[in-house]
Parts: C-alpha cells; structure tokens; sequence
C-alpha cells in the first residue's frame, strides 16, 4: 500500500499502491462523489454492511455506477490486516470526464481508500461531556442530496474554521429557520421525558450510520423516538 510520506496515510487507488488520481476527476473538479469513515478494530472495518448499504443508496440517488462492493471489501481487508485501531475511509466519485457539469455518458468511478490513524480524543470526554458552540454558518435546504455524505462538505468546513481552541470539541449546526440540525462531524439525539428526539433530515444535513443504531436500539432501551421537527418529516420511518 502506498503512504504518503507527509500524513502517514496509507492509500489504495482503484485498487493500485498510488496516491495521487487525475486532475480531471469529478470527485476534484465538483464535488461529485460519496465517502464513507469507518472504524477499524483488530484489523476489521465495523459496520461494513451498513456502510456499504448507504453507498449502494447514495450512487444510486446521485446515478453513479456502484463500483463491485467484492472488490471493495477485498481491498478494505487487504488495507486494515494488522491494525488494532485505525479509521478507514472509502471515497466513490464518478471518474474523470472533460470540462462542464454534464455527467459522462459511460463514466468509470474512482475508488479510493485510506487508512489513518485512530483519533487521539481526551478520556474526560467520555466521563465529563464535552464543550460546543453554536456556529454562524447556516445549511442550506436542498432534499435532493439531504441525508448523503456526498463529498462537497463546504459548509461543515467554514463551520469548523469558526473556533480553533482545543477547549471546543464540536460545533452545532441551523438550518436557515434556526431549526438545530447536526454537528460539524456528528448527529445529534436527546432524551427527554422517556423520549428519544433527533433532528429530521429531510431537507439538510448528514444520515449517520450510528444514528440509525441509536434509533434502532430506543425500543429496545423502552424510549419512544420521533425525529424534529415532525411537521414537514418526509421519513417513512417516523409516520
């Protein structure tokens, strides 16, 4: 696998030990692709399925071929063997194509992986909680991409650009009605009166993995769920 002498990322393109892709691919020029982060424990990627679930749903909402999902969890096993701890991250674009929006007419999606080392967060987060700010940067409303982790993340980037002290470890992100949407890495839940609330997403933001577990493990825990606004919710799930 080939690492990149400046992160110590170790990377995989379209299968090859190279790190680089062409300037002309859309994933570069606009935008235009998906990525999944994935934990990785004693060599193996968790929730595969799952994430591989998601990719299948975002190529198929943005129309990009789906790249052979055997070759994936070949090459994430080939990338994670021997890591205790690691974050593995998959990145899907539609290919190169030549100048303009128009989309390929036969296009060949890029896939690239990358494994990077394990987050080093304080161990008081777990025990005392954390400190957040409330960001200045709206999301914009667009339910055609709402829910994707597709890969122009502009908005969460200016967000995180609003702090740089260590003493802040997330910040909270509005819509442009000052509804609380998620975080700049992260979905948001409370729980209040033996209910579990998180926000909808039918117009913005991300649909986390975990956010699905979380939402999945409420009965189980006895909390009843509803998502946040409820009155433009376009989720089957909570009608």
């Amino acid at each position: 696998m080939s690492t990149n002498p400046v992160t110590q990322v170790r990377l995989l393109v379209n299968g090859q030990d190279i790190d680089t892709v062409s300037a002309l691919d859309r994933g570069l020029q606009y935008g235009d692709g998906l990525f999944e982060t994935l934990p990785v424990i004693n060599g193996r990627p968790l929730h595969w399925q799952r994430h591989m679930q998601r990719l299948i749903h975002g190529c198929g909402r943005l129309g990009i071929p789906l790249p052979d999902v055997t070759a994936l969890t070949i090459e994430a096993q080939r990338l994670c063997v021997g890591r205790n701890r690691a974050v593995l991250k998959l990145i899907v674009t539609r290919g190169s194509g030549g100048r303009g929006y128009r989309c390929p007419e036969h296009p060949a999606p890029t896939r690239i992986f990358a494994l990077h080392s394990w987050p080093d967060y304080p161990e008081n987060n777990w025990r005392e909680g954390v400190r957040v700010r409330l960001c200045r940067i709206q999301l914009g409303s667009n339910p055609a991409l709402a829910g994707l982790k597709h890969l122009n993340r502009l908005e969460h980037i200016l967000a995180r650009a609003e702090w740089d002290s260590d003493d802040i470890a997330e910040g909270l992100l509005f819509d442009r009605a000052d509804h609380v949407i998620e975080g700049t890495m992260s979905n948001l839940f409370l729980v209040t009166a033996g209910q579990l609330v998180t926000p909808e997403l039918s117009d913005c933001g991300v649909a986390g993995i975990m956010r699905d577990m979380i939402i999945e493990s409420a009965g189980p825990c006895g909390l009843k769920w509803q998502c946040a606004p409820c009155q433009s919710c376009r989720s089957a799930r909570c009608r």
